[in-house]
């Protein structure tokens, strides 16, 4: 018997909410006589829809249970058009396309045959476009009968499962769909909040579609890496990355899925998806497999990353990834020394009064000095204490501009790349050439040396190229041509961008505000809140010890605008839940915390939803913010932290208030915008009626 017959098929789907609508659908398989008992297979629909909701991007809803009212497989289709759609949980949006999967109990994997099928043709734009524009039931059936129908009947497929049989060259039939066992890698630049939503979003999409799923962390906490054991398991690989993956060889030979980060927070059932279709791919050609380990050994000598930029790429998308993987690697040393010197600033001015930061600043290492931390440590002295805080700091601090150099050379070399473009920075934070020195001996030394490493040389000097020749001349180059040409320029660049910071009060420092903040607010993690952070993190380099900075200024201007949207959608969410679906109020309370701690990506799942309303609000309350943080004259020298980081942050409490006027200003955009539009609705339905 058929999946769907005519009497399945629903062409215009109602219903307050999805579970009203799953009853409508349900109740076309009580006429068809596939379900004895409708409120026990409802419930079972709902025991699955809390698990994880199963609104698809696109407009899709595909709500599924096995269950013991159900007799046989059985599709049922609904159109939902009228008041655009039906939430199902998406993030982006209602569903107008909706498949209940139905399968009994005991009838093995019939829903596991169907749900891959249907997610496969739900990817074809012409399979979609058809279903909505089609006019009758029996072209519906059709359309979909063409795409999705089990490899084998029901009880066959328990059979196979249930004897573990595998598939064989003399069956007349293919075996039922098997569990995989699927490994990913995620990170981001700053390694914080994409990464583990990333890796969350993988994981929830390969439970859901029966398989398991182990992935690795490559985020600012570190990562366990996985075993050996666990990436031979594994059936095929999803990375979800914007940075290189490291040491990207132990994954050679499996089925690879290589995808921006982003798409591991939105389009987790569509990578497993497309994760099944490899591995079927390789299954039915072996020398595919074959094909990808040759490869991954003839490409042995790279450093053993990959880089996320392909060949492919735009120039500026290729610029981007580079500058952002030094800053990535930048942001651990920016957190270490501006929390140490400003702990520092705060023990000293406990122990000696309101001159205490000008004191400090003047303890050091250097041999002989009388204020040498080294030799004149106490430890029972709080401004000793405060100075070697101080020290310690510092010493992080000197690292900013060599580190951010260097990896934005192993970002375009790998290895080859690390010692010209640290070397380079190093020689450009003495020049005084500051991060933009920096800037630029990365990107020289990363070009020059990827330049020698592809040098064409006589087999007897291959075995030097990675430990003299390329580090030799790419370093002899890089240095040489900065010291001589190109540093002088740069400094005098710096030194006239630091004097435009300095010389900044009133209006426009107010108005670099409004713009970091919008920036911060647009696109929420995305590469235009990370230019705005990036800004602010590489002039906590040039702020030094100084302890009213301009650059401080602007970097609690960055974190105080980046907090808003989170904890404004968190707010929306308390003072009018009815404005909002059900998984967004469950978002809603998880933002209170990711906004509390400056993941502005808290708030993408409602601008995935309702991107004008939410993105236009963002940018108005985070534009807010930044002037009024810039205005107050707030200061921070950690890059990251949010509201845990408090102490550190000067005149705290106009940096609270900066931040609570944005947060009341987006939270009163988006209710008033939801509100017109909720109330235009009802009016609608009353005219309707």
């Amino acid at each position: 018997m058929s999946l769907i017959t005519e009497d399945q098929v629903v062409l215009d789907l109602t219903g307050a909410d999805r579970h009203e609508a799953t009853r409508r659908l349900g109740e076309r398989l009580v006429a068809t006589g596939r379900c004895t008992d409708l409120d026990q297979f409802l419930a079972d629909v709902r025991k699955r829809e809390e698990t994880m909701a199963t609104g698809l991007p696109g407009g899709i809803g595909i709500p599924h249970a096995r269950s013991t009212a159900i007799t046989e497989p059985s599709l049922v289709f609904g159109r939902a058009t009228e008041g655009g759609g039906i939430d199902w949980g998406a993030k982006d949006g209602p569903a107008t396309l909706v498949f209940l999967i139905a399968a009994p109990e005991g009838g093995g994997d019939a829903h596991m045959q169907m749900l891959p099928k249907l997610a496969r043709a739900l990817m074809k734009k012409d399979f979609k476009a058809a279903l909505a524009a089609a006019t009758t039931e029996a072209e519906v059936v059709r359309i979909v009968s063409a795409e999705v129908e089990l490899d084998q009947p029901a009880g066959a497929a328990a059979g196979a499962a249930a004897a573990g049989a595998a598939d064989t060259s003399g069956a007349s039939a293919p075996a039922a769909k098997r569990v995989l066992n699927l490994v990913g890698v995620t990170s981001c630049p700053t390694g914080i909040a994409h990464t583990y939503m990333a890796a969350e979003g993988l994981e929830n999409a390969a439970k859901a579609a029966g398989h398991t799923m182990l992935v690795e962390t490559q985020g600012s906490a570190g990562s366990k890496p996985l075993s050996a054991a666990q990436i031979a398991a594994a059936d095929a690989v999803i990375f979800a990355h914007d940075l290189p993956v490291k040491d990207a060889r132990r994954f050679a030979g499996k089925p690879l899925v290589d995808v921006g980060v982003k798409k591991g927070i939105s389009d987790g059932p569509l990578l497993v998806s497309q994760a099944e279709q490899l591995v079927a791919e390789w299954d039915a050609d072996p020398s595919k497999r074959a094909a990808a380990v040759a490869a991954a050994g003839a490409g042995g000598a790279s450093g053993g990353l990959i880089s996320k930029v392909e060949e492919g790429a735009s120039t500026g998308t290729k610029i981007r990834q580079w500058l952002m993987t030094g800053v990535s690697y930048m942001i651990p040393f920016v957190a270490a020394g501006g929390i140490l010197i400003a702990l520092s600033f705060m023990l000293a001015q406990v122990a000696l009064g309101e001159q205490g930061a000008i004191e400090i600043v003047k303890y050091n290492l250097k041999p002989g000095d009388p204020l040498n931390i080294a030799t004149t440590f106490s430890p029972t002295s709080l401004t000793s204490w405060a100075a070697l805080l101080f020290v310690i700091g510092g010493a992080s601090f000197g690292f900013l501009v060599p580190i951010l150099s260097g990896f934005i050379a192993f970002a375009i070399a790998d290895r080859p790349g690390l010692v010209p473009g640290i070397v380079g920075g190093s020689v450009a934070a003495t020049m005084g050439a500051g991060f933009l020195g920096g800037l630029v001996t990365g990107l020289l030394g990363g070009f020059v040396a990827r330049w020698v490493s592809g040098w064409n040389v006589a087999k007897g000097v291959r075995g030097v190229m990675p430990v003299v020749v390329i580090p030799l001349l790419s370093s002899l180059i890089t240095v040489g041509l900065f010291i001589t040409v190109l540093g002088r320029p740069i400094k005098g660049l710096t030194d006239a961008l630091n004097s435009w910071l300095t010389g900044m009060n009133g209006a426009s420092a107010i108005i670099l505000g409004i713009i970091l903040g919008a920036m911060m607010g647009f696109d929420l993690g995305g590469p235009i809140n990370k230019v705005a952070y990036a800004f602010a993190t590489t002039g906590l380099a040039a702020a030094g010890a100084a302890t009213n900075a301009p650059q401080l200024k602007i970097m609690a201007a960055v974190m105080a605008a980046g907090m808003v949207a989170p904890l404004a959608m968190a707010l929306a969410t308390t003072v009018r839940p009815h404005l909002f679906s059900e998984p967004e109020r469950e978002n809603g309370k998880a933002a209170w915390l990711l906004g509390l701690s400056f993941i502005s990506e808290g708030a993408i799942p409602f601008a995935a939803a309702d991107p004008v309303r939410v993105i236009s609000s963002s940018v108005i309350g985070s534009a807010v913010t930044g002037a009024l943080a810039m205005a107050f004259g707030t200061t921070l020298r950690a890059p990251h932290g949010g509201i845990w980081v408090l102490p550190l942050i000067g005149n705290f409490l106009l940096f609270l208030l900066a931040l609570a006027v944005g947060v009341v200003v987006m939270t009163g955009l988006v209710v008033a915008m939801k509100s017109r539009e909720h109330n235009l609705a009802e009016i609608d339905a009353t005219a309707t009626v």
